[in-house]
């Protein structure tokens, strides 16, 4: 800002050194540097102040290596697996087709299962292994403020409800079985024996 100051009153000092025409076309030509300026200026603090708004929609899940693994709802098991994967999955209302098939890949042909030299090398296909898939909105909760956490990133369940259920068929098409499922809003109680402990965090958008 100081330097855009100093450059319009060396300007202005010019233009007394100068005929009438020339005068004009270089006021004109300050014009056009200030409007674009404060242009520039406006769209630069409209993006910074929509920044504390805006939320990076994405698809977010938590991957343990398990011996085994179970879904309990109202007493009753609804789903169990043995050796396999247990995947908590968090959704939000703009995941895409693009998310669900790259997290699907990404789960199936993790190598985090040890080969016969006892180095994780094989992924879930290659073990032979199961997978139990169970939604879980608290994984895209916000702590920033206070001690009560936020879950407004989360999708509801009329969103949630089929990306979840794509993202199962997804995972059994390229695992080439069916897999366990939670019950997308129960109040579930998830029981696991974690292998290693192996315990992995992806997020679709960040894909690190």
């Amino acid at each position: 800002m100081t330097i855009f100051i100093k450059y319009v009153s060396t300007l202005r000092l010019h233009l007394k050194r100068k005929g009438r025409e020339e005068r004009k076309d270089t006021k004109f030509f300050i014009f056009l540097c200030v409007f674009a300026f404060f242009a520039s200026f406006a769209s630069f603090a409209f993006k910074l102040k929509q920044k504390n708004y805006i939320i990076i929609k994405n698809m977010r899940v938590v991957i343990q290596r398990v011996a085994h693994a179970s879904v309990t709802i109202e007493q009753k098991i609804k789903s169990k697996i043995g050796n396999g994967l247990l995947v908590l999955v968090g959704i939000e209302d703009k995941d895409t087709d693009e998310d669900i098939e790259w997290l699907a890949s990404k789960i199936t042909n993790l190598r985090i299962f040890n080969d016969e030299n006892g180095v994780m090398n094989k992924s879930v296909i290659e073990e032979g292994g199961e997978i139990l898939v169970v939604s879980q909105f608290t994984l895209h909760a916000m702590t920033k403020k206070g001690n009560r956490p936020s879950y407004i990133k989360a999708s509801k369940p009329e969103i949630a409800i089929p990306i979840y259920e794509k993202f199962c068929r997804e995972i059994e098409k390229l695992l080439g079985k069916e897999i366990g499922r939670g019950e997308f809003g129960a109040d579930m109680k998830v029981e696991l024996l974690n292998d290693g402990p192996v315990t992995i965090w992806v997020d679709s958008k960040n894909r690190e």
